[in-house]
């Protein structure tokens, strides 16, 4: 736990080289220039390590990566819901060979033939020491070593890891600074055909961006000729370096897109005649043509061998074509063009090439989508047409036209004759390591197995635009192109007209230098070049590149030299074969500045005069001829791809002064102005604010450079005429605004924190102070005669230093020392040599410490200057670092206590530095945004690594200063939470460092305060709330954020203290607080659990130390957490559900917005609060799911850590209260951990957790102002994916921010599933198993104080909780332990107080002795049975147990779907093997006893099986279920549980009426046996109460007293029986009829519960009732009519057929929901049946070894006594026991007839109970049949049409459509045995037959009040018809009055016989049953 001596490291790290000879110039002595620029490019990179580093997050984040690294070898816990959804797949199968067994008829299959199985059954394995009886503390040591074998020790390893977007600590190692490369494609020339060969034919390629209108790529040439051709050459090439075969080059493309073209140019050798004359033959001729041709073509052999031999070194144009590079991209098919820009090459050893991150690049067009041109399939080409050059339009500005005409379809080229050839070309993107390549310098590229082998080139890239990379190789080339000369007024034979180019190094012709690279299949290197010559053209335009190796010092002298030549292509006598005709030259050097850019040069006619070189040929010469009088007539462009130029006027000024300095070689002239010792340090300091204007391209470009010598000047200031001159402010200056434009301009360049990659690299790997040199010379020889620190010396390469070079003062041994004596021999010495010589580097009176200085400046700057430092104040920050460490090294003070290795002066400024910048981020907060972003955490970084070098008091000091501004501003802050976002974040970077434990001192202990009271500083110490005022102060200290612990854990205590501020329930606790709070806390716990150091338990406990006030604060917490325990969305667990505030999933805006959009500030610091979890209003902000899911992990964590001794004796100090809260948080834990099982993961394998919270977290930070949105989005992309949209403002690419998470999960591999499901099961088991720890940490305190009756029942409860989750195997077993162990510890808590726990416990029992796993059911069935005996030990019989086994048992069965009666029945048979092996009991009752009772449950089990089995048809089931509660007659808490899982049946499928009606059986069974209890005046007197409500409620009578006694042990003993319970159960009833629309029930259920509540006082409740009452009322007075509210409808159903069993030849009449169609019953039934017994056996008969179904229509029955009790639609519809069907029939059989032959039937049937019962089906117990004749069918429909009319015309409001349409079928003249018809057949004669007498009368007055009814409705009619339907109307009119008329005389007959005094029988009401024949059945 000490810091360890050699925490920092100083590495010295090769810099890797890609070439196999280095990079260097070939001369041994260089200038300045040179010598500092190789020192950058040389010298090894100095990294200051910090060992231990990689321990914390900053640089090993905990990604999944990683995480899945920690959870390899997990052992797969044994899962029962893993277990059964493996066995379901079986059970369906097993399902349908069940399905055909019929029920039995008795509700109980045969007693005997049930015991014979269960006696038959095997019992699982016994547990062993069962049955022995020991001492409670040995079994609970016992237990607990069992817990500790095989624990997971790293519980957040099993957690998801924290969350990326939070971690702000996080900071990726810089790249290593390399080269520039783009995407690279490689193209080979596999060979060139023309039809006929006659001479060598030559190529060049290059790329060409046409929109750039710019060459992208230096010439590569080759050379295809066979080796006859190349033999016509061989005179001029007598020897061929390899390098000049290359065939195939490598190409760089750093800005794709689709402008850009390969083009191939082809040269031959100078011929005489013009391009078309030499292209002639090969468009006309053809090699297969040879016969015709043979002589032409002999006659073309000797020309062009004659060519070859005289003019072979000259060329001419041939032909040229190109390739547009995006066509072989897109249609060959990208093979992954996932992302238009990704750098999907990700090449190692070339830069990224989408880091083009100036402002001003416009966004990629759609058509570079297009061209990634780092992955396509490679294509070979063939390419047939090439275009013949012309000779007048070969410049590249003809060539662009070429090219972007070549694109359009009607190309202006295609119509040129094509010079045909075959060019076959391969173009692929290339390998990422080639073998045998030629870098631009042709230096050999690693790899390059065998020199002989042909090598590929690598073409130099000239990019598009500009590319910010700095440069770290040597590179010195130079580039000429002669572009045109105009000699049309020069005289004499001028027209096949050579360039000649040379690089002079003076004037003498032989001083031509070796630089020129030769082309293909020649030397290496030439003196000289020449253009190509175009025959007879005065003014020749020219494509040639002339490419240059240039010496590293350039003097005045050098330069380039142009002759101008005649050719003469035809052999003539005394004329030569090349006439000079003019000079040119440029000289390269001026005022030490490269000259390159366009040049338009006079050309003279003579040779130049001596020393010309020095001047430029625009200086008029005296006595020298000018062509076209001093004209400028030759243009040529020169550039340079230069690392030791930087061609900037700016730079080159500043170095160049620089070295002036260094050299001291006053006087120099510089352009127009000559330095001296006066002027020279104005002039510098003028150069370094000049350095603003240079462009920022070449500034980065020398970045390196620049900034080194920035640092030199700094620390070395310069000496200039014997005084030192400070130009620290300068150059502080200068490098804040460098810094500050590099940032600006290249914002898509950086991370997270808004950090430049490339300045980040620089001061990782480059920078290093310094050295000094000393004042004497070295003395030679092989030793230095000086020991220094010569680290710095990397260049020994080159060996002593010659005189010449010595500096006057040259202060830079630093990285420029060419002039070591002796080689290092290996790396181990040379840092043995830094280290060891111990040589104070102060001894050089003017050397500055570069850390000192800085931090001077940065104090003392003001204005812009600390604006700019400010805005990039991370660079400083890290260079002050680096340079720190690195002096330490140096001046070997690495050793020194910390206190002494920097001088106070400096430690003085550093303090005032962070106070100011601490300042700065309090004071800007709200106004700059980003910047206070940026600056809060370079600070916090910064003080970070101050942690591990000076002193940690101080800089804890400096932590507190910070704090205190933060604090400070706090008050009066308009938006507090974005200052606290800011400190949190600052808190979490400073605990990030790798030794944050040991900087919190976890091994002392805390001394006890001096007084007892917290001080007030600590806002957040619950000293009063916590302590009882005996405490053991040491303990409870450790437990709360108090001073000591603050003064102790310092870093601990800031971090704790900002979560409990953060979490305080009244506090602001925006989302995304809470979120960044808990991640810290949570992100830290990772990095221990990860930490190699810290795996000994004994370390991980004072670990936990650190964390213990997290307990409390967790506990605290409790009201805001997310409650997992309730399925429902998110939610505070005590938050009132009717409270906005915590869910996410409602529109409303929370009260903490809406304060802020208020602008109100926010309350701070609050007294300890510690109220009640259950306060009902408490308003709080509650966590998100996934940041309870945190901090609950965070909680377990330190539980699991702690050391148990101390959590002990904290929680015996802790109220009840307290631990109940602590409780309740465990109980939580439990259900947030809960295991979900492998199906669930499958199901929400792509969501994610905690996305739906997002979104209106954001829209609250958005208001609240914490982040700026552009800030965050910002912060996204730079986080560890970088952008790949290059850097164009990033807010506006919503996909892009939100891209990373979505892709985290996509779909998952079945393995990936697999494994997640183990993590999520171990983690469950550690969670729960850390539960039961603390569980019986709890206990054992409960055992040694008196508190134990109240907390225990809590401890039983979580237990409990735990039994009922999905646990594992593993679990199980130790919580079966724990509770065995509390139930013998203390039975009487079961047993003599709570039933309910007792209830619990027997169900949970229950539920794991069916479990599927059989370790489980062993443990459960032991636990079980040690219950039974202990409570007969207590009472000499078990009764109360075996109560509640028999009811759990049967609520158990009733409502688990996945229940196994086979695990079960193995179960009981172990039960009652321990029952007889049990020794100490057997001759006692109780083994008898179990075995009654098993048995019995056995009973039960069977019946339950075939509920099983019935599982798929609601009515079958809930007649069983029926039936079983019938069984239970005798036992009424057992009816109670069945009728109440009945209840929950209905509920499930709607059946709300039915639902009721359970429950108010239920209701009326408690009365009962209260009753019988307690005489009690204002409870019901049993169930004679109730049967207002339901008639049938009086079979719930009780049982005649004798068998049943309540008074009985273990009877009526559930919670419902009880005044409370019956009031419960009405009131669920009423609900339940509300539900129904039964009103008019519900205000009977009230009749009974309103003297209950009278009798109590209980007002309140009265209201609620009254209201409910009021409003039942309301709802039956505004729906009178009752349509609204529908009932049921019913249907008669038969069963007929031996496969039906136990229904066969039975009737049921089934309620359905209302308006259920005949044909929908029909098809559930068929389909139901058919299923189970096969389609063609089911047939259903639908009006009235098969399986016949009959389903009719009913409707309710009511006599004419009753009607006029049934008044309204309810009572029409309740308590409904007769039902009626008609069927229609003729005495001959058929179903219809004519009106004189219809019959009609009608069936009426009578049910064994009233509807709506407890089930939906009841049994039909009686059944009658009246018979109509046809006049009393006729009666009947008269009546009826009657009714329908008189309805149509009273309706109200009027419906005119209906009135017509019932009119029309009453007088319409075509109706169909209609009115008219029935009248005829009936009343025209008198019947024969005196009983119809009556009948006829009867329809004559039918027809009589018929036509009145008419009447009425067509007057009714004429009042509601418009105009248009007035004919309509009268129509009807005339059809009712011929209707009138045809019944008058019908209808005035009447019988005589009537109006005579009959016999008395004749007179009694003859539709009265009697009177009727009777058909009974």
């Amino acid at each position: 736990m000490e810091f360890p001596p050699d925490d920092l490291e100083l590495l010295l790290q090769d810099r890797e080289c890609t070439t196999l000879e280095p990079p260097l110039p070939e001369e041994d002595t260089f200038d300045p220039r040179v010598r500092d620029a190789l020192a950058v490019y040389t010298d090894d990179w100095l990294i200051i390590h910090r060992k231990y580093q990689r321990y914390s997050t900053t640089h090993t984040p905990h990604n999944s990566e990683r995480q899945r690294e920690r959870q390899r070898g997990l052992v797969k816990q044994t899962f029962e819901l893993d277990e059964a959804a493996a066995t379901d797949r079986q059970d369906d199968q097993d399902d349908a060979k069940r399905r055909s067994v019929s029920l039995d008829d008795t509700p109980r299959g045969s007693w005997a033939s049930s015991i014979f199985d269960l006696k038959n059954s095997s019992p699982d394995a016994l547990l062993p020491s069962v049955l022995e009886r020991t001492a409670a503390e040995d079994m609970d040591r016992r237990n607990a070593e069992a817990r500790l074998q095989g624990r997971h020790s790293d519980l957040l390893g099993l957690f998801p890891p924290p969350d990326e977007d939070e971690a702000v600590e996080r900071c990726s190692v810089p790249e290593v600074p390399k080269e520039h490369c783009g995407q690279r494609i490689m193209v080979k020339c596999l060979s060139l055909k023309f039809e006929i060969e006659i001479e060598p034919i030559f190529g060049t390629l290059a790329l060409y961006d046409v929109k750039e209108k710019k060459k992208i790529s230096e010439d590569f040439h080759f050379d295809l000729n066979s080796d006859q051709m190349k033999g016509l050459l061989r005179l001029h090439t007598p020897h061929t370096a390899i390098s000049t075969l290359a065939r195939s080059a490598i190409f760089s493309i750093t800005y794709p897109s689709a402008d850009i073209f390969l083009v191939i140019k082809l040269e031959k050798v100078l011929q005489q005649g013009d391009i078309g004359e030499s292209c002639e033959p090969y468009m006309v001729m053809k090699e297969s043509d040879s016969s015709k041709h043979k002589e032409k073509l002999e006659k073309l052999r000797q020309q062009a061998e004659t060519s070859c031999s005289r003019l072979g070194r000259y060329r001419m144009p041939f032909a040229w074509t190109a390739i547009h590079l995006v066509n072989i991209v897109s249609s060959v098919g990208g093979l992954e063009r996932s992302d238009p820009d990704s750098d999907s090459g990700k090449r190692k050893g070339h830069g990224t090439w989408n880091e083009r991150k100036k402002k001003g690049f416009e966004r990629m067009s759609v058509g570079e989508d297009m061209c990634n041109f780092a992955t396509f399939r490679p294509a070979t080409l063939t390419v047939t047409n090439f275009f013949k050059q012309e000779g007048d339009r070969l410049s590249d500005e003809d060539l662009y036209k070429f090219l972007a005409d070549m694109r359009r379809p009607s190309s202006v080229l295609r119509r040129l004759r094509p010079v045909t050839a075959q060019l076959k070309i391969d173009i692929s993107p290339a390998p990422d390591s080639p073998h045998y390549c030629l870098s631009p310098e042709l230096l050999h590229v690693k790899p390059y197995p065998d020199l002989r082998v042909r090598p590929t080139k690598e073409v130099l890239e000239f990019p598009a635009r500009y590319v910010y990379t700095p440069h770290t190789t040597y590179r010195n080339l130079l580039y000429i192109y002669p572009q045109s000369l105009n000699f049309s007024s020069r005289q004499g034979s001028v027209r096949n007209i050579a360039v000649k180019v040379q690089f002079m190094a003076g004037e003498d012709p032989s001083l031509a230098m070796p630089v020129i690279f030769g082309k293909s299949s020649c030397a290496e290197f030439f003196t000289e070049a020449y253009s190509p010559v175009i025959y007879h053209d005065k003014s020749p335009e020219f494509y040639e590149e002339v490419k240059m190796k240039i010496p590293a010092n350039l003097t005045d002298n050098h330069h380039l030299l142009f002759t101008f030549y005649h050719i003469s292509c035809q052999p003539k006598q005394n004329t030569p074969l090349e006439t000079p005709v003019g000079y040119t030259w440029i000289p390269l050097m001026q005022h030490g500045r490269l000259r390159t850019g366009s040049f338009s040069l006079p050309v003279s006619v003579e040779k130049p005069p001596p020393s010309y070189s020095v001047l430029t040929p625009d200086v008029s010469l005296p006595g020298m001829k000018w062509v076209d009088n001093h004209k400028q007539v030759f243009n040529v462009e020169v550039t340079a791809a230069s690392s030791v130029h930087t061609q900037d006027p700016h730079l080159d000024k500043f170095f160049t002064l620089c070295y002036v300095l260094e050299e001291y070689s006053f006087p120099f002239r510089l352009k127009d102005c000559i330095i001296s010792e006066a002027n020279v340090e104005g002039e510098l300091k003028a150069s370094m604010t000049g350095l603003r204007g240079a462009l920022l391209d070449t500034c980065v470009r020398f970045l390196h450079q620049l900034l080194s010598k920035l640092i030199l000047l700094i620390v070395h200031p310069p000496v200039i005429a014997g005084q030192i001159v400070n130009l620290g402010r300068a150059a502080f200056e200068a490098m804040s605004l460098l810094v500050n434009q590099i940032h600006k301009n290249l914002e898509g360049n950086q991370d997270q924190h808004g950090r430049n990659n490339l300045l980040a690299s620089y001061i990782h790997y480059c920078f290093h102070l310094p050295t000094a040199e000393p004042a004497m010379p070295p003395t030679g020889g092989a030793t230095p005669a000086y020991e220094l620190p010569i680290q710095y010396a990397t260049l020994s390469r080159a060996t002593a230093r010659p005189s010449t070079l010595h500096l006057a003062r040259s202060k830079s041994i630093s990285n420029s020392n060419p002039d070591l004596a002796s080689t290092p021999t290996s790396p181990d010495e040379e840092v043995q040599r830094i280290i060891g010589s111990k040589v104070s580097s102060t001894s050089n009176t003017n050397q500055m410490l570069l850390h000192e200085e800085l931090a001077l400046q940065w104090v003392v700057s003001t204005s812009t200057v600390r604006e700019a430092a400010l805005q990039q104040a991370w660079f400083f920050f890290q260079l002050m670092t680096k340079s720190m460490s690195h002096h330490l090294f140096l001046s070997s003070r690495i050793d020194l206590p910390r206190r002494q290795r920097f001088p106070d002066r400096f430690v003085d400024d550093i303090a005032a530095l962070v106070g100011a910048i601490s300042a700065d981020v309090a004071g800007r907060y709200h106004k700059d945004v980003e910047l206070v972003e940026r600056l809060n955490s370079s600070l916090a970084f910064f003080l970070n690594d101050l942690l591990s070098l000076m002193d940690r008091g101080f800089v804890f000091n400096l932590i507190r200063s910070y704090y205190k501004q933060i604090a400070n501003k706090f008050h009066t802050a308009q938006n507090p939470s974005s200052l606290t976002a800011l400190r949190m974040d600052f808190t979490r970077i400073v605990c990030s460092h790798e030794h944050y434990v040991t900087l919190n001192l976890p091994c002392s202990t805390l001394s006890p305060p001096a007084s007892p009271s917290p001080s007030t500083s600590s806002t957040t110490s619950q000293g009063s709330a916590f302590s009882s005022m005996h405490q053991d102060q040491g303990v409870a200290s450790m437990f709360e954020l108090s001073v000591p612990f603050r003064q102790q854990h310092f870093l601990s205590g800031l971090l704790l203290t900002e979560l409990s501020l953060i979490l305080e329930p009244d506090g602001e606790g925006v989302f995304f607080l809470h979120k960044k709070a808990i991640s810290a806390v949570h992100s830290l716990m990772c990095s221990h659990d990860a930490d190699p150091r810290y795996t000994d338990p004994q370390v991980r406990t004072h670990i936990a130390q650190l964390y213990l006030p997290l307990i409390p604060i967790v506990m605290d917490t409790l009201p805001q957490l997310h409650d997992f325990t309730d399925t429902s969305p998110a939610r505070g667990r005590h938050a009132p559900a009717m409270q906005d505030d915590g869910d996410p999933d409602n529109g409303t805006i929370s009260q903490s917005v809406a304060m802020a959009i208020a602008g109100s500030p926010l309350p701070h610091a609050k007294a300890p609060n510690f109220t009640m979890p259950t306060v009902a209003g408490r308003q709080c902000s509650s966590l998100s799911a996934e940041c309870s899911r945190t901090l609950l992990v965070s909680f377990l964590w330190v539980l699991k850590n702690a050391d148990a001794a101390l959590l002990e004796s904290w929680v015996s100090d802790l109220s009840v209260l307290q631990i109940n809260r602590l409780l309740d948080l465990l109980h939580l834990s439990v259900s947030c951990f809960e295991y979900k099982g492998k199906k669930a993961l499958e199901r929400i394998n792509s969501l994610t957790f905690k996305k739906s919270q997002d979104m209106k977290a954001r829209l609250e930070e958005a208001i609240l102002g914490t982040i700026g949105a552009r800030q965050e989005m910002v912060r996204r992309c730079r986080g560890t994916k970088r952008s790949p949209y290059g850097n164009e403002n990033v807010r506006w690419r919503k996909n892009v921010t939100h891209w990373r998470q979505n892709t985290d999960r996509v779909d998952k591999t079945k393995t990936e599933t697999e494994q997640e499901s183990v993590v999520d099961g171990n983690l469950a088991t550690e969670a729960s198993l850390v539960v039961l720890d603390t569980l019986e940490i709890i206990v054992k305190t409960v055992l040694a104080s008196e508190l134990k009756e109240s907390v225990l029942g809590g401890v039983l409860r979580v237990l409990l909780h735990s039994m009922a989750g999905s646990q594992s195997a593993l679990f199980l077993q130790h919580c079966f332990t724990t509770q065995r162990g509390l139930v013998f510890k203390f039975p009487e808590m079961l047993f003599e107080e709570d039933t309910e726990l007792c209830a619990d416990l027997c169900l949970r029992l229950l539920r794991h002795c069916s479990s599927s796993v059989g370790s489980v059911r062993s443990q459960a069935s032991a636990s079980l049975y040690l219950l039974m005996r202990q409570n007969f030990e207590i009472g000499n019989n078990f009764a109360r147990v075996k109560m509640q086994v028999t009811m759990s048992l049967s609520s158990l069965v009733g409502t688990s779907q996945n229940f196994n009666e086979e695990h079960l029945r193995r179960s009981l048979k172990t039960i009652l093997t321990y029952a007889e092996e049990d020794l100490e009991l057997r001759d006692s009752p109780f083994p008898e006893q179990v075995q009654d009772l098993v048995f019995n449950l056995h009973m039960i089990l069977t019946d339950t099986v075939k509920m099983k089995e019935h599982q798929q048809d609601p009515e079958m089931l809930i007649d069983l279920m029926y039936r079983i509660a019938k069984g239970y007659q005798n036992s009424p808490d057992l009816r109670l549980t069945w009728l109440q899982n009945m209840a929950g049946k209905h509920s499930e499928r709607g059946n709300h009426a039915e639902a009721a009606h359970c429950l108010v059986h239920s209701a009326a069974l408690v009365a009962e046996y209260l009753n019988m209890l307690e005489d009690c005046r204002y409870l019901p007197i049993g169930c004679v109460t109730f049967q207002h409500i339901s008639s049938n409620v009086l079979e719930e009578s009780a049982v005649s007293d004798d068998i049943l006694s309540p008074e009985e042990e273990g009877i009526c003993a559930g919670k419902y029986f009880s005044e409370l319970g019956l009031v419960g159960l009405l009131e669920q009833a009423a609900t339940s009829f509300h539900m129904a629309s039964m009103y008019e029930a519900i205000n009977e259920v009230y009749k009974i519960l309103l003297p209950v509540h009278e009798a109590n006082r209980d007002f309140k409740k009265l209201a609620t009732v009254h209201g409910k009452l009021q409003d039942a009322f309301n709802k039956i007075y505004n729906q009178s009519s009752g349509w609204e509210r529908m009932f049921g409808t019913y249907f008669r159903v038969g069963f007929y057929g031996c496969r039906f069993g136990d229904l066969d030849e039975q009737e049921f009449v089934y309620k359905e929901p209302s308006i259920t169609k005949l044909a929908e019953i029909s098809y559930r039934l068929e389909e139901f049946y058919a299923e189970r017994f096969g389609d063609d056996v089911v047939e259903i008969i639908k009006d009235s070894n098969h399986a016949y179904l009959q389903i009719t229509y009913v409707e309710p029955f009511f006599d004419t006594y009753e009607l006029k009790e049934r008044i309204t639609y309810f009572d029409k519809n309740y308590n409904l026991r007769t039902f009626m069907y008609c069927t229609p029939f003729t005495l001959d059989g058929r179903a219809h007839g004519d009106l004189h032959e219809q019959y009609k039937r009608k069936s009426i049937l009578t049910t064994s109970h009233a509807f709506p019962y407890i089930k939906t089906r009841v049994n039909v117990i009686h059944k009658e049949e009246i018979i109509l004749v046809p006049m009393e069918v006729a009666i009947e429909d008269m009546q009826k049409k009657t009714q329908e009319l008189a309805f149509a015309t009273h309706q109200e409001p009027a419906d005119a459509k209906m009135l017509q349409m019932v009119l029309q079928g009453s007088v319409g003249t075509t109706v169909n045995q209609g009115p008219l018809e029935v009248a005829q057949v009936f009343l025209s004669d008198i019947p024969d037959d005196p009983k119809l007498y009556r009948h006829h009368n009867k329809l004559r007055l039918c027809f009589k009040d018929f036509t009145k009814r008419c009447e009425d409705a067509l007057r009714k009619n004429k009042t509601l018809i418009g105009p248009d339907q007035k004919e309509y109307h009268k129509e009807m009119e005339r059809n009712y009055n011929k209707l009138k008329e045809s019944l008058g005389p019908l209808i005035t007959r009447k019988i005589p016989q009537l109006y005579r005094t009959l016999p008395a029988a004749g007179l009694q009401n003859s539709f009265s049953r009697s009177s009727l024949r009777r058909g009974d059945c």
